[in-house]
Order: C-alpha cells, then sequence, then structure tokens
C-alpha cells in the first residue's frame, strides 16, 4: 500500500478518535526553526523574517504574522488538532501576556539549528536561548497559576522540538568554519549530541511528552533543484543522503535515551518519508507544482526576495512549496495529519 492510501486512511481514523483525546495535551510548546517559528524572528534584528506580503496571505485576516509561509504551520493545525486554540503564539509578542500563553506558546526562530554557528549567520536565537526563555515561561506561569498547577501543566503539555536543516544548508554547506573542523558524518554526531543535552534539559526541567521531527529530504527544496545546475526535475541526492543518516542517528539517540530516562515519552517524527512522496507523487495528494514555490519564480526566493513579487502565483494550495524552501500552509496541514496519525497519536 503506498504512502499515501496509508496517510488517507490514518486521517479518517484520526477525525473519528480525535475527542477521545484532547484533553491529554493542555499545551503545546514549540522549539526550533522556520519550520515552526510563528513570529518570534519579528521581534529580532535579523532579515530572516517573513513579516509582510505576499507571506500569510490567506492567513486569517490575510495577515503576515511572520509565519514563512501563506498561511498556518503544521504546528498551528497540531494545535487544534489537539482540541488546543487554532494557532500557537510566538513567545517574543510584546501585545501578549503569560496568560496568552497558557495553552500554547513558541520559542521557534527561522534560520537556527542545533549549532550555535547557525543561528550566528543571520543574528536569531540559537537553541539555548529558546531554552531560557522557557525557564523565564515556566516562572511567569507558576507565579500565574500557581506552582502546582503550571507545575501539571508542564508535565503533561507536549514540546515539539523542530530544526537542523539550516545547520546543514546555512551553515556547513555554506561556509567553511564546519566543514573544515568535520567531515559531514562528525557534523551530524556533533548535531545528534546537541539534540540529546537539549532533551536532558528539557527532561529536567520537567517535560514528559517530548516529539522531536527529522529534517525532510532538503535535496529535493527548490531552491537545491537549482543549485544542483542539472534540471529543476531533479533533487541533490548527495543532501538526501545526509538528511537521511543525521535522521537514523537522530532516531536511535532518542530511542535510547527514552530508555534511559524514567516516566518519559519521547518520539520521532519522520518528514522525510512524507517530503519524498509527495515530492514523487504529487497529484496523489492534490498537488499540481512540487519542484518549484509558489512565491516569485518559486525557484531561488525567500523572504525579503518573496516581497510584492509579481509572479507569485494565484493559488497557493496547488503548490507543495510557498517559497524556495518552505511549505504551503496546505502542506502544512498535510504534515500535521500525517504526524497526528503516525507519531503524535501516543499523546491522545
Amino acid at each position: 500500500m503506498s504512502l499515501n492510501w496509508v496517510y488517507w486512511l490514518l486521517l479518517l481514523a484520526q477525525t473519528l478518535l480525535h475527542p477521545l483525546g484532547a484533553a491529554k495535551v493542555p499545551s503545546l510548546v514549540v522549539f526550533g526553526d522556520s519550520s515552526v517559528d510563528t513570529g518570534n524572528n519579528d521581534y529580532l534584528t535579523t532579515i530572516a523574517r517573513s513579516n509582510f506580503e505576499p507571506y500569510g496571505r490567506d492567513f486569517k485576516g490575510g495577515v503576515a504574522t511572520g509565519r514563512f509561509s501563506n498561511g498556518r504551520l503544521a504546528t498551528d493545525f497540531i494545535s487544534r488538532n489537539f482540541g488546543l486554540p487554532d494557532t500557537v503564539p510566538p513567545y517574543l509578542n510584546p501585545a501578549l501576556s503569560i496568560q496568552d500563553f497558557t495553552s500554547g506558546v513558541c520559542f521557534a526562530s527561522a534560520a537556527t539549528g542545533y549549532d550555535n554557528a547557525t543561528s550566528d549567520v543571520f543574528s536569531v536565537l540559537p537553541l539555548w536561548r529558546q531554552l531560557e526563555y522557557f525557564k523565564d515561561y515556566q516562572s511567569k506561569l507558576k507565579i500565574f497559576q500557581g506552582e502546582a498547577k503550571a507545575q501539571q501543566m508542564l508535565s503533561e503539555a507536549l514540546y515539539i522540538i523542530s530544526l537542523g536543516t539550516n545547520d546543514f544548508l546555512e551553515n556547513y554547506y555554506a561556509l567553511s568554519s564546519r566543514s573544515s573542523e568535520f567531515t559531514v558524518d562528525k557534523y551530524e554526531d556533533y548535531l545528534v549530541s546537541i539534540a540529546k543535552d537539549f532533551l536532558n534539559d528539557m527532561y529536567h526541567l520537567g517535560a514528559r511528552k517530548v516529539n522531536v521531527a527529522g529534517i525532510p529530504p532538503m535535496g529535493c527544496l527548490p531552491l537545491e533543484r537549482v543549485m544542483t545546475l542539472k534540471s529543476v526535475n531533479s533533487c541533490n541526492q548527495e543532501y538526501n543522503k545526509v538528511a537521511s543518516d543525521f535522521n537514523s542517528k537522530l532516531q536511535n539517540m532518542i530511542s535510547n535515551l527514552g530508555k534511559e530516562l524514567p516516566d518519559v515519552q519521547f518520539s520521532y517524527s519522520n518528514l522525510y518519508d512524507l517530503f519524498m512522496d509527495v515530492v514523487k507523487n504529487p497529484t496523489s495528494y492534490g498537488f499540481e507544482n512540487a519542484a518549484s514555490g509558489c512565491c516569485a519564480t518559486g525557484m531561488f526566493e525567500m523572504g525579503y526576495m518573496c516581497n510584492r513579487s509579481l509572479f507569485t502565483c494565484r493559488d497557493a494550495n496547488r503548490y507543495v512549496f510557498w517559497d524556495a524552501i518552505h511549505p504551503t500552509e496546505r502542506m502544512n496541514s498535510l504534515i500535521a495529519s500525517y504526524l497526528m496519525n503516525t507519531t503524535l497519536y501516543v499523546y491522545m
């Protein structure tokens, strides 16, 4: 049975079972990069932003919120699927208070990675800084809700971590520092060791339901197709192998760590296989274009290069990618449904 048929069957099952599990996760807490950043970079001094047209054109009210998409992200849909609000608010939004973060909060920052050096490229939040903001959030939540109630909510919350692609594309392959220090195999190990330390830190801060997402076949992103200098229909197989190898190491680490730590539910989300199947069989999922993005020419533009382009497509639902790297809202919805049924159902 092909992956897309499995997806549709699981989607039906999730739709039927959803009401049974909504109360088991009282909050969604998100760490990561642009795949899950709901607007934190809007409040940083960085060019890694998307708080302008045409980003957000299909979001409620047509507002560019800082999400790197035409609408909502996968974590927004996941929040809704758990019976929580339709969107996950960014922690750095000064207009919001701790009350706004009781059922969900996002610490993610576009253009970051596991490696601190990755976040330095565009002056965004490194993973350790996201962790410090989480500690600040914990303190405020305990004052707002009381120690016991806050601690219970934090232990029952679902924590989602999604990053890693930038470490390779923005850092290792683009700059010489890490590539001269590590072979790609050793760099994968280095990133996995950082991920392990982060999971340990989260555990000791009270997290007990933690999902870590692998990275997609990054050689099939529109930008990397262009960089192969062959054909937009060709993926960079070297990059895809690196993504696959890194994912295997990450998954093994998560599995082993889960056996070492008591009373914890770690899980791994396999984004690679879903993305690869969609890229190979877009029409099976209702897409017409999986090789280029909707924004501008769709080949290399992202961020400010998408701003007010006359070439941006009219209907983003026909596209897998919104810009040269990031998925459309429709693809994000598909990702969320797929993960709810293949991974996140364990928390329902």
